[in-house]
């Protein structure tokens, strides 16, 4: 069981990214607060998973790298879900789902406008292989920022809102062996494949292994798909209020490695400044390197952008030959896009990875 697991900074210079709404009590009563933690007095901003997968799923939409393929979506009245079909769509297989027809006339009636659907006569689920963490705040300033609307004749309307000046923080992981993997075990997060979906997996030919009563997709295709993710999480993109608080959202450091297990050992080597920049803790990279290292697969990838956080790439660019010898296969450094496409290539030649 092979997963690769990291965490990634990204930096918010004056941005309002997830919003919480319409905070009543406010003087202008029309108040729009940011999503916060709140710790011993004090508000940590932070993005939710929810919304980071979102602006992922959108990026590979508008990307459209290579393999990469995109469930339609279906309404009924009080539900939406994907086709979840893992086998013709990369997003269903990589981002799982969770499909459970209604059974009301009315379910019935508005599930009939949906001719291209997948037929599903009972509830299939899939453990997302991708998971991550939310984004929280390394520091807790919080700006109140007062505004008005004075464009039009009469008194102008007054607003407020909040936004931030910090990096946020948080994991990821993917689980290699399960992307392209699509069980019919009958519980819940294991029915991959009802009968109708089983019936496709046999037509397309994907390999059936019937002792864990699941199908595979050729390797290949697995890969593509392992790919185009990684294409995409180094160029990112999305937000709230980006008309205010324009915010570019590529990750500025990414700390990843294969490991096996889906333990994530990385969460401590970044640390914050009190300016709301990473900073790296040598000590817990060199830690890991020793207590980890029979559990580490692959190099250790360190990406930092130059210009962010300048001391903290210096520091590890002046230790980066101790930590060489600290990891198993080595350590890579350079930019979050490069060394996204620097595991990228290792997979290819590690397809026992995908077992």
């Amino acid at each position: 069981m092979a997963f690769i697991a990291g965490i990634q900074v990204i930096h918010a210079p004056a941005s309002a990214l997830n919003n919480a709404g319409m905070q009543p009590g406010n003087t202008t009563e029309n108040a729009v607060v940011v999503k916060a933690l709140r710790i011993n007095g004090r508000s940590y901003p932070y993005v939710s998973a929810q919304a980071y997968r979102y602006w992922l799923r959108r990026t590979l939409e508008q990307l459209q790298p290579e393999g990469w393929t995109v469930a339609p979506i279906f309404r009924e009245k009080k539900v939406a879900y994907t086709d979840a079909n893992p086998i013709e769509y990369a997003d269903d297989d990589v981002f799982g789902y969770m499909r459970a027809p209604g059974k009301s006339v009315e379910a019935a009636d508005s599930r009939a406008a949906f001719a291209d659907a997948t037929e599903t006569k009972e509830t299939v689920t899939r453990v997302s292989p991708f998971r991550v963490g939310t984004l929280v705040a390394i520091s807790d300033e919080l700006v109140q920022d007062f505004g008005t609307m004075s464009r039009h004749e009469g008194d102008p309307v007054p607003h407020e809102h909040q936004f931030y000046r910090t990096s946020l923080k948080g994991m990821f992981s993917i689980d290699l062996g399960q992307i392209g993997v699509f069980t019919y075990e009958n519980r819940t997060g294991f029915l991959n494949l009802d009968e109708v979906r089983r019936q496709l997996a046999e037509t397309r030919g994907l390999a059936h292994d019937e002792a864990n009563r699941a199908y595979r997709l050729p390797d290949e295709v697995r890969l593509q798909r392992i790919r185009a993710l990684l294409s995409a999480m180094p160029v990112v993109d999305g937000g709230a209020k980006h008309a205010l608080h324009y915010t570019d959202v590529n990750p500025v450091v990414v700390i990843m490695a294969v490991v096996r297990g889906g333990n994530n050992p990385f969460y401590y080597t970044i640390d914050g400044d009190r300016q709301g920049l990473a900073r790296p803790v040598l000590e817990a990279f060199q830690e890991i390197g020793e207590v980890w290292g029979d559990q580490i697969l692959s190099p250790l990838y360190i990406g930092w952008v130059e210009g962010y956080a300048s001391e903290g790439r210096q520091e590890l660019e002046q230790n980066l030959e101790t930590l060489q010898q600290a990891y198993p296969h080595g350590v890579v450094l350079g930019h979050p896009r490069r060394v996204f496409a620097r595991l990228a290539e290792e997979l290819e030649r590690h397809p026992e990875w995908l077992a």
